[in-house]
């Protein structure tokens, strides 16, 4: 059912302006209010703060679907849901959830969370953005970059420094609302793919926020932010799905129609066997993703398995709408046709919430331990 809606929603509300929007970088607040609408914005959020209250068997539907018509949708509510207000949702206290859920599970909010510096991508334990104590608030300085809603956000979790550099447990999270003195959006970056999904700057000058912005302990914050990760490669794995299963299916349609030699371009060994590998690709990769959600719906741990879901999907991601593209031929490589949108798109989910060759350390830690 949740497939089906948005399908229908998809079809209505975003295929028509999409790849405008991708020309223009258009961010389109007004679709995220309506996604709120549906659910879709507080997909794993319990019913009591306005959420679907769904698990994330419904929660990676919801992102495959978005993402099979387009990624950078599909980028913005993974981003929303399993960063910010999944943060919120797992370490935040009863009175910071049911004052931020609440606006972020209805769209009313958007919300960005801040992890990657631009000296400090994978380096997280050296950051440079600080919090400072000063009686029973905080005082924050530097700058966050590679934001999803970085400028557009209401509402930003943002992990910062509160010990040593490269010290154990020298990072605290806070919640930090747009408005706030000393807090603002910076630059917005001009991507190649992803477009429409909002990437900015986040910038702190001597921002004064309360002690009761903190999210749980003082030093917990990197902690907190790889268990938020865990969650969200699933997310990167679901996009990476979604971005295939487009590219797949766009491609499979137009080897149907296309003929040459009197024959459609899918009866030829050449194009029947990339169609192949490539619905074989997505299979694999749907089943090291549910096999993740099985066990983070169960409680098990899943640094392994949501690495190697995440690695695999985006990977697949990439190899699959290259071979959309070759199968498109000359109209692959033009806007007139799908297929170069799902290979610019593609390519981030390879990078977002830790590079390949960062699930590769995570996967082979684990392996090794």
């Amino acid at each position: 059912m949740i497939a089906e809606m948005l399908q229908s929603f998809g079809e209505k509300h975003i295929r028509p302006h999409f790849m405008d929007w991708d020309k223009k970088q258009t961010f389109p607040v007004e679709l995220f209010r309506q996604l709120g609408e549906l659910g879709c914005m507080g997909v794993l959020v319990p019913e009591k703060y306005g959420g679907a209250g769904f698990g994330y068997r419904e929660y990676v539907t919801t992102i495959v679907e978005i993402s099979k018509i387009c990624g950078s949708i599909g980028l913005s509510v993974a981003a929303h849901n399993s960063l910010c207000t999944n943060h919120i949702l797992m370490f935040g206290t009863d009175e910071q959830k049911e004052r931020y859920l609440p606006k972020l599970a209805s769209g009313e909010h958007i919300g960005a969370w801040g992890l990657t510096e631009p000296n400090t991508g994978s380096d997280a334990g050296n950051m440079q953005t600080t919090a400072v104590k000063d009686g029973d608030h905080w005082v924050l300085n530097g700058s966050k970059n590679f934001i999803t809603h970085g400028i557009s956000g209401q509402v930003a979790v943002v992990m910062t420094r509160t010990g040593d550099p490269r010290t154990k447990n020298n990072s605290t999270a806070f919640i930090v609302e747009k408005g706030t003195p000393g807090f603002s959006g910076g630059k917005k970056e001009d991507k190649l793919g992803m477009r429409a999904s909002e990437t900015a700057e986040l910038v702190f000058q001597d921002c004064r926020i309360p002690d009761s912005q903190r999210l749980g302990e003082v030093g917990d914050g990197f902690k907190q932010a790889l268990s938020i990760l865990d969650g969200g490669r699933i997310s990167i794995a679901a996009l990476s799905i979604g971005i295939a299963k487009g590219a797949f299916e766009a491609a499979l349609k137009y080897s149907k129609e296309r003929e040459q030699f009197g024959k459609p371009i899918s009866s030829f060994q050449g194009i029947s066997f990339k169609l192949a590998d490539m619905a074989t690709e997505i299979e694999a990769a749907e089943l090291l993703t549910m096999n993740a959600v099985f066990r983070k719906s169960n409680g098990l741990k899943l640094s392994k398995e949501s690495a190697m879901a995440k690695l695999y999907a985006s990977e697949v991601a990439v190899r699959t709408s290259n071979e959309a593209v070759q199968i498109f031929g000359g109209y692959g490589y033009i806007k007139d046709f799908p297929a170069e949108k799902f290979f610019r798109d593609a390519k981030l989910c390879t990078i977002g919430e830790g590079t390949s060759e960062i699930q590769k350390l995570v996967i082979s830690r684990e392996l090794l331990k």
